[in-house]
């Protein structure tokens, strides 16, 4: 990448929450998403992600950030900042 290309890419701070479904038939619990911010800035991510986790009904937060190419739409994998709580495994992403 040049630095060129750097500098077009748009940087994403994103604070997810998740939630536990009801068992299914099989008995077991899965996450799913319950919300999600964007921010400008990592610390905020990583500040809401860190007050959502102490909510009753969410099950766990991550706090991470993502690379898009605003010409191709292509967004990279995420770059975690902060996981708290039950949160999926990275492969899941």
């Amino acid at each position: 990448m040049t630095q060129a290309d750097e500098s077009t890419a748009k940087v994403h701070y994103i604070c997810q929450t998740y939630v536990e479904q009801k068992p299914g038939r099989d008995g077991h619990t899965s996450l799913k998403i319950g919300k999600q911010f964007q921010y400008s800035t990592a610390a905020e991510a990583q500040n809401r992600a860190e007050r959502e986790a102490q909510s009753e009904d969410c099950a766990g937060a991550d706090a991470y950030m993502i690379s898009e190419d605003p010409d191709s739409g292509e967004v990279g994998s995420p770059s975690f900042l902060v996981r708290l709580g039950s949160v999926p495994e990275t492969d899941d992403f």
